[in-house]
C-alpha cells in the first residue's frame, strides 16, 4: 500500500493521500517524475501502481519530485506546485528508495539535455545516500554514463512494441517470475548488453531486443536499471502510436511514426497495419487518423505482463531491509 505525501512548492502548502495505508512506514520513496506534459499524470499513475502493487500490505511512504529544468504548461505546472517539491529538496527528506522515470530526449547527446546537470547531481547523491534506485530508460542510460562511462546508442528505427523475455529465475530480482513472458519496450537509444555485463551488472531479465533488467551496486546503493517499461499499461503503446501518427500527418513532424509490435489484440492487428501502410505510403491525411477507432482498439488491448510488473517491484522492496539509509542517518 502507498501512503503518498506529495509536498508544494508554495509556502503553506499542503500534502493529499491519494492510496492511505495504516501501520509503520516499512519504506520511504521518492519518485521523480522526468516526463513530458502529456505523459506526466499517467506516469505518476502507473508508478504510484507499480509501488502500490509491489509493496502490498506494507506501507510505503512516497514523496514527488520533479525537475525544475524541464520546461512545463500551464495545467502541468500547476500540478507541480501543488503536489510535487524540486528535486533540489530532496535531501531534506532523505528516501530509502528512489524511483526515476524516463524522460522526453530533445537532444541527440544526452550530456545536452536541459535537465541533464539536476539529473546527474540527483544520481551522484542518491548513489551515496539511498539503499536502492530503480532508474527507468532515460535515466537508466544517464547512469549507465555518470557512473560506468557508458553511452547510449541511437537506434535506426524505434524500438517500440512488446517483446519476450528470457528470465533468470535464478537471480532475487526475478524470484517467481516465470522463465519467458513478455514487456514492453519504448527508445529511440540502446546501450549493448554486452558493456553491461563487461561493467558488472547482472542482466536479469533479457528481451529480443536487448537487456531489460540490469543490476549492480554503486557506491552505497543498488542501482536497478529497467530498460524496458514494466509500468505501461495496455494502451500505453497504442497511444503513443496514435500521438506520432497524428503528429505525423499533421505535419508536426517529419519521421513517420512506427508501428509497435503486439500493441493490441490479435484481431485488431490487421485493421492497425492498414492504417499505418496508408499514412505512410503518401495518404498524409488528419481524416485517416482521426476516423480510425483508437478508443474501441485500446479497449481490446491485453496486457499479459501486469503481473510480472507487479511481481519484480514486489521483489525489489524486498531486498530493501525496513530500516533505512535515511533512519541510520539520523
Amino acid at each position: 500500500m502507498v501512503v503518498v505525501h506529495p509536498e508544494s512548492l508554495e509556502e503553506g502548502g499542503h500534502g493529499t493521500t491519494r492510496t492511505r495505508g495504516d501501520g509503520e512506514t516499512r519504506w520511504t520513496c521518492a519518485l521523480v517524475n522526468n516526463m513530458p506534459d502529456g505523459a506526466f499524470i499517467e506516469t505518476e499513475r502507473q508508478f504510484l501502481g507499480l509501488l502500490g502493487a509491489g509493496s502490498g500490505d506494507e506501507a510505503l511512504d512516497t514523496r514527488l519530485y520533479s525537475m525544475p529544468s524541464i520546461p512545463r504548461g500551464e495545467a502541468i505546472a500547476k500540478r507541480i506546485a501543488e503536489d510535487y517539491a524540486p528535486v533540489g529538496t530532496i535531501a531534506d527528506h532523505p528516501p530509502d528508495l528512489l524511483v526515476v522515470t524516463g524522460a522526453n530526449p530533445v537532444e541527440s547527446v544526452l550530456q545536452s539535455e536541459p535537465f541533464w546537470p539536476e539529473l546527474v547531481a540527483l544520481l551522484s547523491w542518491a548513489s551515496e545516500h539511498v539503499q536502492s534506485m530503480m532508474l527507468s530508460c532515460l535515466s537508466a542510460h544517464a547512469a549507465l554514463s555518470v557512473f560506468n562511462g557508458l553511452e547510449r546508442q541511437p537506434l535506426s528505427a524505434k524500438c517500440t512494441g512488446v517483446f519476450r523475455q528470457t528470465v533468470d529465475t535464478a537471480d532475487p530480482l526475478a524470484s517467481g517470475l516465470r522463465a519467458s513472458l513478455v514487456l514492453p519496450h519504448s527508445r529511440l537509444n540502446a546501450v549493448p548488453t554486452a558493456q553491461l555485463r563487461s561493467a558488472g551488472y547482472r542482466i536479469p531479465v533479457l528481451s529480443d531486443v536487448g537487456w531489460s533488467v540490469a543490476t549492480r551496486g554503486i557506491n552505497r546503493a543498488e542501482v536497478v536499471l529497467v530498460q524496458a517499461h514494466p509500468e505501461y499499461g495496455p494502451t500505453s503503446l497504442l497511444r503513443e502510436y496514435h500521438r506520432d501518427a497524428r503528429r505525423f500527418v499533421r505535419h508536426e513532424r517529419d519521421d513517420p511514426p512506427v508501428l509497435p509490435l503486439r500493441c493490441v489484440a490479435p484481431g485488431d492487428r490487421r485493421s492497425l497495419e492498414r492504417l499505418h501502410r496508408r499514412i505512410t505510403g503518401g495518404e498524409r491525411e488528419p481524416a485517416i487518423v482521426d476516423s480510425f477507432p483508437f478508443d474501441q482498439v485500446g479497449a481490446r488491448a491485453r496486457w499479459p505482463w501486469h503481473a510480472a510488473a507487479g511481481r519484480l517491484y514486489a521483489n525489489w522492496l524486498t531486498g530493501v531491509p525496513k530500516t533505512g539509509v535515511a533512519t541510520r542517518s539520523a
